[in-house]
């Protein structure tokens, strides 16, 4: 089906039309940014398409999923006084030449400038019987079905797929709301491994302690409705598993003809703009940003930055201007071990780890603090644009021979 075919939505005529798709961190940052920005200097329509009106917490995804509530927060109301339209729907295709958008398979939104910010989701297409046995946290709608499912348990056993930060959040998360369950952390490497030695011991010893039984160098292959089948043969009985193992993108970039990575991901210039179609910028987890220490992987922290720079670059080039090459460097690395107790481990910019941690309540203290900041700070940004406009560069780290 062509993406021109439908009800088309052309905006108004001499105006330069953005449309930015995806409302997640990165997404969000690009649109506020943008649009409170462009509402002074007039001539830009910044349009918003998510499938859904509710803003998804993934740092906060592993509270809900063990039935804690948390603040509704609205993407139209925040967009409310800058200017910027949302449209909620499902986008269904990109055309890349015709500068296309097609929402649900009905409407079609034209675009000047289209900013890529579909983000991620959990990876269960790679293991069979993940799809149809697994629970995911992707929505706050996955982790109510998921905290729905465990308070009904009354006992049994919870494997949680994947050692990574995700996968060790939900753990202690699981672990200590529901003692009277049995909670499993398989995967490839020990939790915390790209931490410094103490950190990382630290983490460990807190799952311990929380009763959770991590297995390291497991790597599932095949998930079962009570089970799951482990490389090597060897099953784990499960009544909930809980996949927070790999992500993967949405196909439609590639579908688009964009020049996408061997994850899919958007392979982008130094301004975060499509190599293949510059009038696409890429950001967050749907782009392969290089950086000097290699590609950036998808976090809030580096997320946002994107989403900021991206608004920056277009207007830099409706006025006329190159847009300046993006930079970041990561700084630190939270990790929720249950509600009073986490660790931060601090980073150089290249994600490597630092000598400083922290422990404890601070640290669970520090990790509420970043946690709860993405929301007030877009709430900042709508009244003062140049207040999202900071972050680190990373120095050294960062530079990309030949950038400028």
């Amino acid at each position: 089906m062509s993406a021109q075919q439908g009800t088309q939505d052309t905006g108004t005529a001499g105006a330069h039309h953005v449309v930015i798709l995806g409302a997640g961190y990165a997404g969000m940052s690009a649109a506020v940014q943008l649009a409170a920005r462009a509402k002074r200097r007039g001539g830009v329509e910044v349009t918003v398409v998510n499938a859904r009106e509710r803003f998804t917490e993934r740092m906060r995804l592993h509270m809900t999923a063990t039935g804690r509530r948390l603040a509704e927060l609205s993407v139209p109301e925040l967009l409310e006084g800058t200017g910027a339209r949302f449209v909620r729907g499902w986008v269904t295709a990109v055309d890349a030449e015709a500068r296309t958008v097609r929402i649900d398979d009905d409407r079609v939104l034209r675009y000047d400038t289209l900013v890529y910010a579909l983000g991620s989701v959990a990876d269960t297409a790679a293991v069979p019987g993940a799809p149809d046995h697994a629970y995911t946290l992707d929505s706050a709608q996955d982790a109510e079905v998921l905290a729905d499912r465990l308070a009904r348990l009354g006992g049994g056993t919870v494997v949680v797929g994947g050692s990574g930060l995700t996968g060790v959040e939900a753990a202690a998360e699981i672990a200590e709301r529901h003692p009277e369950l049995d909670v499993v952390l398989l995967g490839r490497e020990e939790p915390g491994a790209a931490m410094n030695a103490r950190a990382g011991a630290y983490l460990r010893d807190a799952l311990e302690r929380l009763g959770v039984a991590v297995r390291g160098g497991a790597e599932v292959v095949k998930v079962l409705p009570d089970a799951v089948e482990l490389a090597g043969g060897e099953s784990v009985a499960a009544d909930v598993v809980v996949w927070a193992g790999a992500t993967r993108v949405s196909p439609l970039a590639a579908a688009a003809g964009l020049e996408v990575d061997e994850r899919g991901r958007v392979v982008t210039d130094t301004a975060l703009r499509s190599v293949s179609h510059p009038q696409v910028y890429a950001v967050g987890d749907a782009a392969a940003i290089r950086q000097g220490y290699g590609v950036m992987h998808g976090t809030c922290q580096g997320g946002m930055p994107t989403g900021v720079h991206a608004a920056l670059s277009i207007l830099r080039e409706l006025r006329g201007r190159q847009p300046k090459p993006f930079r970041f460097g990561y700084y630190h690395t939270p990790v929720s071990l249950g509600r009073d107790d986490a660790v931060v481990q601090f980073t150089h910019p290249d994600d490597s780890p630092r000598r400083m941690y922290l422990t404890g309540r601070l640290a669970a203290r520090y990790k509420e603090t970043v946690t709860a900041s993405p929301w007030p700070t877009y709430g900042r940004m709508k009244k003062m644009p140049a207040s999202g406009a900071f972050w680190p560069r990373g120095g050294r780290f960062t530079r990309v021979r030949g950038a400028r």
